[in-house]
Parts: structure tokens; sequence; C-alpha cells
């Protein structure tokens, strides 16, 4: 396992920090924008990128691209949401998406105001819905703004940290012994159940507030 985890890590790793750095930016920007993370998750490709992180500097290139990627994409979407409307909705687009999709990001905006744009990164597919929902209401841009930049700061920070220790901590524990592959996947492993154990709670806690 450790001789096939290091071989990954160095394919991701020979790739240029730039283009790495500038495919997870535009990554996060397409997702949040036309909704392609409701086919290719952006948490994947940033976790990739994160696992070649070789420096602080290369850390802090690489979490700025996410979150630019992330508001700028999102900040689409809202436009794209204040342009077309209700129009939106009933178009091709909107009916793939679904009734159930957008009435829950509907009843999220109205029930919790900014903490829907907030919790809604950290909520696959609604965080690609979402403002495209604020923007076709009455959320004003500065304060959709104010919630959503921190919001994608924490999202970054949080996945790029994980698969950076991961990574760092998988070569030096492989020098020296076999396990260091397991300890990698392990750590990888661990963060995404609690994701999915967050994202679960707050699904919970939407259904909640939503009867």
């Amino acid at each position: 396992m450790n001789d096939l985890i290091a071989r990954l890590l160095d394919v991701v790793q020979d790739v240029d920090p730039l283009l790495r750095t500038l495919l997870a930016g535009a990554a996060m920007l397409l997702e949040t924008s036309i909704l392609i993370g409701l086919v290719v998750p952006g948490d994947t490709i940033v976790i990739v990128a994160g696992t070649a992180v070789a420096s602080p500097s290369e850390a802090v290139g690489l979490a700025v691209a996410v979150v630019a990627g992330s508001v700028v994409g999102e900040s689409l979407g809202y436009l794209i949401g204040r342009a077309l409307g209700p129009h939106l909705r009933r178009s091709r687009l909107g009916r793939w998406i679904g009734a159930e999709r957008w009435n829950r990001a509907d009843q999220l905006l109205n029930r919790w105001g900014g903490w829907a744009v907030f919790l809604s990164r950290f909520i696959p597919v609604l965080h690609s819905i979402v403002p495209l929902t604020a923007g076709a209401g009455h959320f004003g841009y500065g304060r959709f703004l104010a919630w959503t930049v921190p919001a994608s700061a924490i999202w970054a920070a949080g996945y790029i940290g994980v698969a950076a220790t991961a990574a760092g901590s998988f070569r030096r524990l492989a020098e020296h012994a076999e396990y260091g592959g397991v300890t990698f996947v392990g750590v990888i492993v661990a963060f995404l159940l609690v994701v999915f154990v967050v994202r679960a709670a707050l699904r919970k806690a939407e259904a909640r507030a939503n009867r």
C-alpha cells in the first residue's frame, strides 16, 4: 500500500504548483456557479490538491484560490438567480434540479437567513443552489458575502489542512514503518466520517426546523 500511495502522491506533486492551485480554484468556481458540483464534488479536487502542499506558502496560496473560486462562483450563482429569478426554475436546468431541492433551499433561507448561506457551504448540492435562491429572493448581496466568505474560508482551511497533514504524515511514516499507508488512509477516512456526521446533523436540524 505504501508504494501505491507514494506513487499517487508523487503524480499529484509533479504537477506545477501554480497549475494545481489554479485548477482547484477553477473547480470551485464551476462547482458553485454552473452546478458542476452536482456531478463532480469540489471537495475531492481540493483534497487531491491539498495532498501536494509542500510549504506554508503553497497552503496559503491554495486556500486563497479555493476561497476566491468559491466566492466568485457563488457570486455568479447569486447574479444568475437575480437576473433570471423564477424563470430559472421553469427552465430545463431548473426542472432537472427538481422542485424538492428548490423548495428545500427556499425553506432554509426563509427560516435561517444568513446562517442558511453559511451552512449551505457544508451541505452537498445545497451549496450550489442556495446562491441562486438567494439572488432570486430579497437577500442583499452585501449580506450574502458577509456569510459566504467566512464559510468558504473555514471549509478551505479544513479540507486543505487535513489533506496536507495526512500526506505529510504518510511521507514521514513511510520511511520507517509499513503502516504509513494505513495511517494516510485512516486520517482521510476519519475526516470524511466527521464531515458525514456533521452533514447528517445539519440535515436533521434542517428537517426539524421545517416541520
